[in-house]
């Protein structure tokens, strides 16, 4: 009955040590240590474990100790040779055996020292993995007979089997990690150009799969020579991101890269530490990055346990590396392109200098000095936000100083809104400018976005805005001002963030002395005004624009004028050109299409007479005056200086050069004097 129940009473243990294996509530050989001491009588119990290549030692069942054992080396042990062996070694007398001298003799002697008389070795193994050796010493002979040492067979293997499920979950555990560290590099590749990004992304991520302390990627600087690198430290800093470290081309890391073959450092190898968070490391790990055609790079790893990477673990970073190697090319690629883009920028911007100073602003075609003021004016006024007045005769080329203004400024991105004032009906110009609901007036089946609301964050071109009548006039200075309106037949406010550049051709200062324009909205729109030249007061511009329209229009009508006869030219430079740059363009059109060869064919008769030299007679006044005298005189100076010159004002060989003023002093007090030149011929006067 006492032996029943000996039996029962162990497989009872075997029962709760397999059920206390399997929920795994605690240290594997503290459990079988435990569990086994209530039915086996030892005193001390040791376990080598083969993964983590050590020789723990138990008292009672659960006490650790140390051991004299533990002086020695792991080969001279029991532990050591059973595994090694994989045999099951029972020694009933240990004193009697180490007489005898056999293989075991050292070792047994050192147990014997301990006071152990008998002892029981057993492999921990499965089919598959050889995990290590349970080791159980008495302190008295004959402890272990054939049914305790059955008994204790069966708990190494169900030991050995929860310990290669357990490695089997972690395998697994480990395998998942890494399939999803390489789908995720993976994806990165793919979506991120900046390798900074990726690799402090990837940095932590590798240091968590391979179970180690930090990570770096080491690139050469084709400057200096030297290996920039890029340190990922995990556990210290939590995946902070170090650069600036730089590594001689002499190291190791640069062996590896002059060779292309991976180096796994361990022990003293490892003396040679080539960034500060590789202190205390027990194994290194350097991988050459192999590119397409070249060696980009070495990716490095770094434990401070010793063997800390299989030759698994170096398959799947080499694994790791190609999808890198992949990411620095693509980042190489996108950084070529991009230095590739900013000088292509570069050279655009250097050939649109160019043009602006030749051609002045694409379609702005001169070189007179004239037209350069103007233009200077321009770069002036553009990048800020103020409203400009572009004021001149008709056909100056007013819209194409407005957009040179729009394309310069910071809005280019955005619309440029543009609106005749005198093309469009009294009626119809508000809903043109802030739109209407449907059913405002009559005819309003819709609704219509104005032009301030399509010109948001843009800019808005009003042409000919003298000619707004005075009951839309505070709606405009409104918009100015307030930045806000509200559509015809809508009480709703609508917020319109628009530049203004208005123009006209029409003396604003004089309406608004004649009560036609508002004051206040006339000072709103004067803030920084831009007078553009009209053509005969920049005649040296005259043969460009010739060549640029007849290269424009011989092009477009599919003829090839090479020459323009002097004699032409001449002509065309001295006409007054009362329509400024239009009558020009439309002359030459005319001329390329009557012209049948290679040379162009100008209709000379068809232009208007040159001014002719013409007496100003002022209108019937009182002259008893001396003011009225005085400005007779004047009036007749600059009339004779007006004939002189062929009617140009400006200029070296113009009529303000020769009466010694500034041209825009003589533009002045020739609109005081009302002195108009005709565009018909001669000059016109109104009274002072």
């Amino acid at each position: 009955m006492a032996e029943n129940s000996v039996d029962q009473s162990r497989y009872q243990t075997l029962i709760r040590l397999s059920g206390a294996i399997r929920s795994q509530s605690e240290n594997l050989f503290d459990l079988v240590a435990r569990e086994l001491h209530q039915v086996i009588s030892f005193q001390w119990v040791a376990f080598y474990d083969a993964l983590a290549d050590r020789i723990d030692w138990r008292e009672e069942g659960d006490v650790p100790i140390d051991s004299p054992i533990d002086a020695l080396r792991k080969e001279d042990t029991v532990a050591w040779w059973t595994y090694k062996r994989q045999e099951l070694v029972v020694v009933p007398s240990i004193e009697q055996l180490i007489g005898l001298e056999p293989p075991l003799v050292g070792p047994l002697k050192a147990v014997h020292e301990l006071g152990g008389r008998s002892l029981c070795a057993l492999p921990v193994t499965t089919p598959s993995r050889e995990l290590g050796s349970l080791v159980f010493v008495s302190t008295t002979e004959n402890t272990f007979p054939p049914e305790e040492v059955g008994f204790l067979e069966h708990a190494a293997n169900q030991m050995a089997l929860a310990m290669d499920d357990a490695l089997n979950v972690r395998e697994a555990q480990r395998s998942k990690e890494r399939l999803e560290l390489l789908l995720d590099l993976t994806n990165k590749v793919v979506s991120t150009l900046d390798l900074v990004e990726l690799l402090l992304h990837l940095g932590p991520n590798i240091c968590r799969v391979m179970r180690c302390e930090s990570s770096c990627v080491s690139l050469p600087d084709l400057e200096t020579g030297l290996f920039r690198m890029h340190v990922f430290d995990f556990l210290s800093s939590t995946g902070d991101k170090r650069e600036g470290i730089e590594v001689q081309p002499g190291s190791k890391i640069g062996e590896v890269f002059r060779t292309g073959r991976t180096a796994l450092l361990t022990g003293e190898e490892t003396a040679e530490k080539p960034y500060p968070e590789a202190e205390g490391a027990q194994t290194l790990c350097h991988i050459p990055i192999q590119g397409r055609d070249r060696i980009l790079g070495v990716a490095s790893v770094c434990s401070s346990s010793p063997n800390a990477f299989s030759n698994e673990d170096l398959v799947f970073m080499e694994r790791v590396v190609a999808q890198i190697a992949i990411a620095i090319e693509n980042a190489f690629a996108y950084g070529e392109i991009a230095a590739l883009k900013d000088q292509l920028m570069r050279e655009k911007v250097y050939l649109e200098d160019e043009i602006r100073s030749e051609l002045h602003f694409e379609e702005i075609v001169g070189t007179s000095e004239t037209l350069r003021h103007v233009l200077r004016q321009i770069e002036i006024v553009a990048p800020t936000e103020s409203t400009v007045l572009i004021y001149g005769e008709t056909g100056t080329g007013k819209e194409l100083i407005a957009r040179a203004v729009h394309n310069l400024s910071a809005r280019k991105a955005n619309a440029f809104v543009k609106l005749n004032c005198a093309a469009i009906p009294t009626g119809l110009l508000e809903s043109e400018l802030f739109g209407h609901e449907r059913g405002a007036f009559t005819g309003a089946i819709s609704q219509r976005i104005g032009r301030f609301e399509l010109a948001h964050k843009g800019t808005i071109f009003l042409d000919e805005i003298g000619e707004i009548p005075l009951e839309l006039q505070p709606k405009l200075l409104r918009v100015l001002q307030e930045r806000e309106f509200e559509r015809l037949g809508s009480s709703r406010t609508i917020r319109s963030d628009a530049r203004l550049i208005a123009a006209t051709n029409r003396d604003l200062e004089e309406m608004v002395e004649e009560g036609k324009f508002r004051a206040d909205l006339y000072y709103r729109l004067n803030v920084f005004p831009v007078r553009t030249p009209p053509l005969r007061e920049r005649p040296e511009d005259i043969p460009l624009l010739v060549r640029h329209f007849v290269q424009q229009f011989s092009s477009r009508n599919g003829k090839s004028i090479e020459s323009i006869p002097s004699q032409t030219m001449e002509t065309l430079v001295r006409y007054h050109w009362p329509g400024n740059v239009r009558e020009l363009q439309n002359v030459i059109e005319r001329a390329v299409i009557l012209s049948t060869g290679s040379v162009l064919k100008v209709p000379i008769a068809s232009l208007k007479a040159l001014p002719s030299v013409k007496s100003i007679k002022k209108p019937e006044k009182n002259r008893d005056s001396l003011r009225d005298a005085l400005s007779d005189q004047e009036r007749t100076r600059i009339v004779e200086a007006l004939e002189q010159s062929n009617w140009i004002v400006s200029g070296p060989a113009g009529a303000a050069a020769r009466l010694g003023m500034k041209r825009s002093t003589l533009q002045f007090r020739m609109a005081k004097l009302g002195i108009h030149i005709s565009r018909v011929g001669g000059v016109s006067s109104k009274g002072a």
